[in-house]
């Protein structure tokens, strides 16, 4: 039987999205870094390992149906992911981009690092609507027809890219871009904390970002550690 400490941070998370909240406690990536064991992401962070799963095993695990993304379809998973973490990502990444703006041109003087923040945004709106329009267009619905082939309703026609781990390699390594660059606006804007002299903007912006990243994190989580796993495994029983 497999230990808690040799569990895939990743796919703890798969199980229960609760445990997502003892690794961000502790700075410890579950998305775009998930895919290694509990004990070595302690080890990379200096963390006691034990401790660690002292808080795991006191995470409540009675899991709300609804919010056991694990056990849901492919498809019905693909359009969660577009109705709610694409949909957010386009109403609000613009607003950061408007407010970043403004608070690099009016404090970016006695603050320059709102002058980087404000290129950094820049730079992840450029990294994440070419890459929702690509799975929206081309990889989620191949992912609809490969579900739909295996429940018996449609023949699949192989896609141009051919196998999925073609695609998904490459929205991974878009999530791994995406992931760096909100980590980098962190660490500038020292964990999202504006200065005492901080207008209401600057504020705000703070506070969405944080809010940007908690959203993003748990989109990035979904798409790595529940989704692609499963569509691949599927194309690979599907014999495609």
């Amino acid at each position: 039987m497999e230990h808690l400490k040799d569990k895939k941070v990743g796919r703890l998370v798969a199980e229960d999205y609760r445990y997502a909240d003892v690794f961000k406690k502790y700075g410890i990536d579950f998305c775009c870094g998930g895919g290694v064991s509990i004990e070595e992401a302690c080890r990379k962070k200096k963390l006691d390992c034990n401790n660690i799963i002292d808080e795991l095993n006191r995470v409540i695990v009675n899991k709300d149906h609804d919010q056991d993304f694990d056990s849901w379809s492919p498809d019905r998973l693909a359009d969660y992911i577009i109705e709610i973490h694409h949909a957010y990502v386009k109403e609000h990444l613009p607003l950061l981009v408007q407010y970043s703006y403004k608070v690099s041109r009016v404090h970016g003087g006695a603050h320059p690092e709102t002058i980087e923040v404000n290129r950094q945004i820049h730079e992840l709106a450029s990294e994440l609507l070419p890459h929702l329009q690509k799975e929206e267009v081309v990889l989620f619905p191949y992912i609809k027809k490969l579900v739909a082939a295996a429940r018996g309703g449609v023949d699949l026609v192989p896609a141009s890219f051919g196998s999925l781990e073609n695609p998904v390699k490459m929205m991974m390594e878009e999530h791994d871009n995406a992931g760096e660059i909100m980590r980098s606006i962190s660490e500038l804007s020292s964990g999202y904390t504006p200065p005492a002299s901080a207008c209401t903007t600057y504020r705000v912006l703070y506070q969405k970002l944080r809010d940007f990243e908690n959203d993003l994190h748990r989109h990035i989580h979904l798409e790595n550690n529940i989704l692609f796993p499963k569509v691949i495994e599927m194309e690979k029983q599907e014999g495609v």
